[in-house]
């Protein structure tokens, strides 16, 4: 299984740091960086602001943020087209939609929906993956909630689905 990870407009340093250090953990093979997402030694931002962000995802990222192949995107769109024109299945990490793209992580049938080369989207905290990109994605992966409450953390998500992923 080789699985890259997209980080979509993620807004939080600390929620970046802990997915790059899971990521690394679970031998993700490149991570991609888009939208607002934080960068991590962006050669574009001025050493001050570069060095903070550093400091910021560090925390979580624990050296992880150097042992990984980090992309950055500047055209998401364009680079989900290309991995799916390599053989790549786009999958989205998404709750509460209704489309009959929708599988349950844990239930049987999620694994033979998987492709043995997989890019999975973390979309913003909140509002969840960019819209415009829905047409783009293959299936999405739902994390069944069993309490009252109607999501995780996105980093607490991305760590549940890259190990759901890796182990199918």
């Amino acid at each position: 299984m080789k699985l890259v990870l997209v980080l979509d407009n993620i807004r939080s340093c600390y929620n970046v740091g802990a997915i790059l250090r899971t990521a690394e953990g679970f031998g993700v093979n490149e991570v991609v960086l888009s939208g607002y997402t934080p960068r991590v030694h962006d050669i574009t931002l001025l050493p001050h602001l570069r060095n903070k962000l550093d400091r910021e995802i560090h925390k979580t990222a624990l050296g992880a943020e150097d042992m990984l192949k980090i992309i950055s995107s500047t055209d998401l769109k364009t680079d989900l087209k290309n991995y799916k024109k390599h053989g790549w299945q786009v999958v989205g990490l998404e709750n509460n939609i209704n489309s009959n793209k929708l599988v349950y992580l844990g239930t049987s049938n999620y694994r033979n929906r998987l492709s043995n080369n997989v890019v999975l989207i973390l979309g913003e905290e909140v509002n969840g993956i960019d819209k415009s990109l829905y047409d783009l994605i293959d299936i999405f992966l739902e994390i069944p909630m069993k309490g009252k409450k109607e999501s995780f953390n996105v980093s607490v998500a991305a760590g549940i689905a890259v190990y759901a992923i890796m182990e199918a």
